[in-house]
């Protein structure tokens, strides 16, 4: 019996009733609940006896910068939420979550800003009552927020050195010139410089933000719904709503390719990374289902590019392929990193090679169907603590604003065709859709 079987009949045992072609593909129960203010909470019950993930997801990101010389304050923020309150300070703060034997982080990306916490069920009220004061209650001094500032900077310049912070950042002000995924999460270079004289203008960005119709709690392991509303009801009920709508610019559409030939500051191997234009995230739609299915048929350790520059012909240490979950649209990623300069064209030709047999030759169903599989499969195998069940949850909420669309995309998937993969190759692969950065050596 395969894997995919075992895990299906699992399933089945364990009364979770799952199956993989049905509408409902996550599977376990989701339940949810919205206060007046606005606050959306969602509670999946899971068997971990004792365990629970408690996330907060913000729907703001770097996209939400609009303004010129502000970017970097999502990023920022992730850093300050652990500044205290006047009810629970920093110390205080920490100290509460290592005598729950708490795990306590954070994440930003384009599109959100994500706060989880794995700690003890029993710990539920205590956790409630300190995330929901600092997000309601957030105070922090002129000093503190320059002190922060400058670790920022610190961080920017520590990440300078990684050749994929060098390859984001000249990707995305090449392929982008108005919206603002121009930027990347940490920020331009001059803004975080100028960031420690931009107090007053984090206070406006945390009180625009930091309202409960921005944000969704998520609640995953052994708990209780009804005791969870009780609860999230009694400590977020008087968060006040806000009134801020962000103006996202319109990228306009892309007439031709662009290219962009990159130094690094140091030594290093040669970097090819290229971008095509893509549609926003849809649960709904083929063509977004379709470009996952390519990067799994294109770009996978089972797929022939891979093991011809990789593995047979050894051009290449790695290749990748990744179609994000991006609100607005985006850029369908292709890495790889060459061993040799002078093989940097053929590469980047064989790479062309690959997706114009995707183009001209219809994948058969029997390959497709594999792909399919292997991608529910490994995606069913990874949710298997609260904290993964939350965290895939957190991503789907943060892009569509509701957890249903998870269930919507593998829906999606699951109707896939040949013909489908063809067109959708067709449509997104071409020239002038394309955006190249090569990053070769500039320093000794």
């Amino acid at each position: 019996m395969n894997k995919l079987k075992m895990l299906i009949l699992f399933l089945t045992i364990t009364g979770l009733q799952m199956n993989l072609y049905s509408q409902k593909f996550f599977p376990y129960e989701i339940k949810e609940h919205s206060l007046l203010n606005g606050l959306k909470v969602i509670v999946v019950p899971y068997n971990s006896p004792g365990v629970v993930a408690y996330y907060t997801v913000v729907r703001t990101g770097s996209r939400n910068e609009v303004e010129p010389g502000k970017t970097g304050f999502a990023h920022f923020f992730e850093h300050m939420m652990f500044r205290g309150t006047e009810k629970y300070s920093d110390v205080e703060y920490n100290r509460i979550l290592k005598l729950l034997g708490a795990d306590s982080n954070a994440w930003t990306s384009n599109d959100q800003t994500v706060y989880h916490i794995v700690a003890s069920a029993d710990a539920l009220e205590t956790i409630i009552d300190i995330e929901s004061d600092r997000f309601k209650n957030l105070k922090y001094s002129k000093e503190q927020f320059q002190t922060e500032a400058g670790a920022i900077l610190g961080e920017y310049n520590k990440s300078a050195m990684n050749p994929f912070q060098i390859l984001n950042e000249e990707m995305q002000k090449l392929a982008f010139t108005t919206h603002t995924y121009r930027h990347t999460t940490i920020g331009f270079l001059e803004d975080i410089k100028d960031m420690p004289n931009q107090y007053e203008y984090s206070l406006q960005f945390f009180d625009r933000y930091y309202r409960p119709e921005y944000c969704t709690i998520i609640v995953v392991g052994d708990v209780n719904f009804n005791k969870v509303i009780y609860l999230i009801e009694k400590y977020y009920g008087d968060w006040k709503k806000g009134a801020f709508t962000p103006n996202i610019p319109v990228e306009p559409e892309q007439k031709e390719e662009r290219i962009k030939d990159a130094k690094a500051p140091y030594k290093t191997l040669p970097y090819l990374y290229i971008g095509y234009k893509v549609p926003a995230f849809d649960s709904k739609s083929k063509e977004i289902a379709a470009l996952n299915v390519i990067s799994e048929l294109l770009f996978s350790e089972t797929s022939e590019l891979y093991q011809k520059l990789v593995l047979d012909e050894k051009l290449v240490d790695f290749i990748s392929g990744e179609m994000p979950m991006d609100r607005d649209p985006s850029l369908f990623r292709i890495f790889a990193r060459i061993k040799k300069d002078e093989d940097i064209e053929k590469v980047k030709l064989e790479i062309f090679n690959a997706i114009d047999k995707l183009k001209n030759e219809t994948v058969s169903p029997k390959k497709l169907n594999d792909v399919l599989s292997n991608m529910k499969y490994s995606f069913l195998h990874s949710l298997d603590n609260p904290d993964a069940i939350a965290s895939t949850l957190a991503y789907y909420v943060s892009v569509t604003g509701y957890p249903q669309s998870l269930d919507e995309f593998y829906s999606t998937l699951n109707s896939l065709t040949p013909d489908d993969i063809q067109n959708t190759a067709k449509k997104i692969f071409v020239k002038e859709k394309r955006n190249i950065v090569t990053l070769t050596s500039g320093g000794n």
